[in-house]
């Protein structure tokens, strides 16, 4: 049954630039002879992308980080982006844009959010708070996600 998890991440913007670490690590180490720095980041990416809460690059590679990054799971799209506006409505008034902050915009997120996981999308939204911080939101799609069909559900079997 498709549903959907709701993740949020905020921390310093400084460690959401950090792309190495957001990006799931390459299935083949660096060959032998590789320099140190570089097997060095291999080493780190490997132990770090599966066990940390920063944002993956890509929304679906979510679905790869461990459990209890998930912040909530629905089946309806409505509840799901509902949730998303809480969150929005939550930390406008940290944004660091003042248009970003408007209501009229935030619902415009809502409404486009619900069409884009009722046909079996994900959402990612990314805002500057106050500096250097940063906020991720998303919401990603799953049994199956379309971009990554092949992830298993990190929640538990629904039934």
């Amino acid at each position: 049954m498709q549903h959907h998890h709701g993740y949020l991440w905020t921390g310093p913007k400084q460690r959401f630039d950090q792309e190495a670490l957001r990006r799931p690590p390459h299935p083949d180490p660096p060959p032998a002879g590789s320099r140190p720095e570089l097997i060095q980041r291999y080493r780190e990416v490997v132990a770090e992308f599966s066990i940390s809460d920063l944002p993956p690059l890509e929304t679906a590679f979510w679905l790869m980080k461990p459990r209890s990054v998930v912040r909530a799971t629905w089946d309806e799209p409505k509840d799901a982006a509902a949730w998303f506006g809480e969150r929005l409505t939550e930390y406008a008034p940290r944004f660091d844009c003042a248009e970003e902050r408007d209501i009229m915009r935030i619902a415009l997120l809502v409404n486009s959010t619900m069409e884009q996981l009722s046909w079996g999308g994900d959402v990612s939204l990314g805002f500057y708070l106050e500096r250097p911080s940063y906020l991720s939101l998303a919401l990603v799609t799953c049994s199956p996600n379309r971009a990554a069909p092949d992830l298993p559900c990190p929640a538990p079997q629904r039934r």
